[in-house]
């Protein structure tokens, strides 16, 4: 039998725990950071369908994190991809979740690990920002801006 004394006991343990828990995920955005970040112009300067983002993503949170994804208010799609080559040809597969120890980083740059952003939704044109929330496991996001370039940084 559980008298009500152990039952607040417990409520309360639990409270504690997931207002810990919580607290751990909202400081996660401010400790994972995505800098040096750009957009490739596309050739045309109609709303493209398709293009990438780069930059350096960087954990410097002390617990592990992964990312699981992002979206930005531009793109109608946006997922972590990498190329690699295969028997001399250049596969490109979707990264469903990118884990990042504490203190490691992740560079997205051309022929690697990068962001495919896709269903293109203004017209993009060279130093303008395209904003992008990361999506970390747990349900928290990290906001950055990625700046529109013709060529790397």
């Amino acid at each position: 039998m559980i008298t009500k004394p152990f039952v607040g006991v417990l409520l309360m343990m639990c409270a504690g725990a997931a207002s810990a828990a919580a607290a751990a995920a909202a400081a996660v955005p401010e400790c994972v950071t995505l800098s040096q970040g750009w957009v490739r112009l596309p050739p045309s300067p109609t709303a493209t369908p398709m293009t990438a983002g780069y930059g350096v993503i960087r954990n410097g949170c002390s617990t592990a994190v992964a990312i699981i994804g992002a979206r930005s208010a531009s793109f109608g799609d946006v997922s972590l991809h990498e190329t690699r080559i295969v028997d001399g040809v250049s596969r490109m597969r979707a990264v469903e979740r990118l884990p990042l120890a504490p203190g490691e980083r992740a560079v997205l740059k051309p022929g690697g690990l990068h962001l495919m952003l896709m269903d293109g939704r203004r017209v993009l044109e060279e130093g303008q920002p395209v904003w992008l929330q990361v999506q970390l496991e747990g349900g928290t996001e990290v906001s950055t801006a990625l700046i529109v370039r013709k060529a790397a940084p």
